[in-house]
Formats: C-alpha cells, structure tokens, sequence
C-alpha cells in the first residue's frame, strides 16, 4: 500500500527542523532512519501532512569521547555504533547495536529515532537505562536535558514537545571495575525480541558495587528489576546471588501473552536472561573480553 500524500521539507540544521515542527503543527513528523515511521506510513497507520527530513542535517552523527562520557549525535546509525571502537568502551552499546534486526536496518536506523519512538519491543531504552544517560533536546524556546528515566513516559510517549527533537545522547563512561552485557531472544534476526534483559555490573575484587538491571519487551516501557540489583549490590556474585536475581526478574515483570509467547514464558525467559546477561557482565567487568549474541529459536 502506498502512504498517502504529505508535503516534503529538507530542513539544513537541526534548529531549522524544530522551527519547522512549530509552525506547520502537529500533523508534522520529523524522517530520521525512517525505519519505524514509513512501514506505518505504507500502512496508513500513520499520515502525517508534513515530513522535515533530518538526514540532510550536517554534523548530526558522530560518537564522541568527551570528559569522561560518550556523546553519540541524534542521526548516528546502529551501524555506527556497532563498528565505533569509541563506543565500545561501553560493551553493553556494542551488544545492543549489533543485535538490532539486519544489517540493513542498522544501516538506516537511529538511535535518536529509536528513542523518541519509544517503542515497547525497542532494544537502546533498555540498554541505556543501565548507564547514566541524558538526553539532549531542541525546540523553538532553546535546549533542555532530560534524564532517560524521566524522557519515556509510556509506550511510545515521551517528555518531547511536539516541536522538540533528540540532539545527542550522553552516556557517563562507566567506572574502574564495569562491564555490561545486553541479551534478547528472538525468533529471527528482523523481529522484535520475545524479552530481553540488560545488566551493567560494577565490582571491587569479588564484591559487587553497583548493580543495574533492566528488562525489555515484557511492559509498555522498560522494567527496572530493583529487588534483583539489591540481591546483587553489597554480596559477591555467585550463585547465590544471582538466583536471587533472577527470582526478582520473574516477579518484576506482567507481560501479556501474545503471538511470541505465554505470560509465564515470558517470565520464565527473563529470569534465564538475567543469569545470561549477569554472568556476562561479571566476566567483563573482570576485564575477560567476551562476545555476545542474541538467541534465537
């Protein structure tokens, strides 16, 4: 099905564009990796009057090193991230850009689109949701920095204005002693994950310090498995702790059950990403280099 007829805007800088979401009003949808809104657009789920092209924009991909935090512009691909050696000083983003979809969506996609999405079934909210990330917004009254706990409000419903976009995505480096992992299940390489689980570990010899657990694709926004961190965080990692964790996943989460699976799958999967993810990030943290894959089946 072809998308219904919308008038087509270039905009030249990403102040432009925001400018333009205000004047031509809420019927405006900003093209960034297009990967999300023209599917919805061929199936006329979504018909916006008005597309303000991004990809235009100079100087709005890049991933940085500055002061300690990793500043990756609203336009950089997945691909990019996936092949930066910058970024990967942050295993967990490399974990996450790799495994999204194909390489031809990684290509396209965005992680300033992903986010302000705000997909359910997207990969970057739950990854980043680990680290200390802020994000950096631009409308007509200037900037503004979001944390990411508070920018997604609900599923597909974030803190931007109609007439606010993504600038950059800042990441604190993690510590001394970090190492993160990132692990989804999937049926196929193009489909959203059934679940997925986020883990970033700080540790002190056999000790750990800090603890952040995050689950995706199992709520309308991602699930902070507080309990589970607090099983981790102050014990050494070990068995022990780690069910403890995964017993604290299961009860965290209320998925529905849906096409991928059953309510008490879906639980019964989470935890066992946990232990995956968890058992990863230890390694890492203790500085073994270890390469993640998604599961598929």
């Amino acid at each position: 099905m072809y998308p219904r007829s919308f008038h087509y805007h270039r905009a030249k800088s990403l102040k432009e564009a925001a400018t333009m979401l205000s004047q031509l009003g809420e019927e405006a949808k900003l093209l960034a990796g297009g990967q999300s809104l023209i599917p919805l657009m061929k199936l006329r789920f979504a018909n916006p009057a008005h597309l303000v092209d991004l990809n235009f924009v100079p100087d709005a991909a890049y991933v940085k090193d500055e002061a300690g935090k990793l500043r990756l512009g609203a336009l950089t691909r997945h691909a990019e991230i996936e092949h930066s050696t910058i970024a990967s000083q942050a295993s967990i983003l490399h974990d996450c850009a790799a495994g999204i979809a194909d390489v031809q969506i990684r290509n396209r996609g965005t992680i300033g689109g992903s986010l302000a999405e705000a997909d359910p079934s997207g990969d970057w909210a739950t990854v980043l949701l680990t680290q200390d990330t802020e994000i950096q917004c631009l409308g007509p009254a200037g900037e503004r920095k979001i944390p990411l706990s508070e920018f997604i409000r609900d599923a597909y419903t974030t803190a931007l204005e109609h007439d606010e976009l993504i600038t950059e995505v800042v990441i604190q480096k993690p510590g001394t002693g970090s190492g993160g992992a990132y692990v989804a299940f999937k049926r196929s390489a193009p489909v959203y994950p059934t679940a997925s689980a986020a883990v970033q570990l700080q540790v002190d010899g056999d000790i750990c310090r800090q603890a952040a657990i995050v689950l995706g694709c199992v709520g309308l926004t991602p699930v902070r498995v507080t309990e589970g961190e607090a099983a981790l965080r102050g014990h050494k990692v070990d068995g022990k702790s780690i069910t403890a964790a995964m017993e604290a996943a299961h009860a965290a989460v209320d998925p529905q059950t849906d096409m991928r699976g059953s309510a008490e799958y879906k639980r019964a999967l989470v935890s066992a990403l946990v232990k995956r993810a968890t058992e990863i990030a230890l390694r890492r943290a203790k500085g073994e280099r270890v390469e993640v894959s998604h599961i598929y089946a």
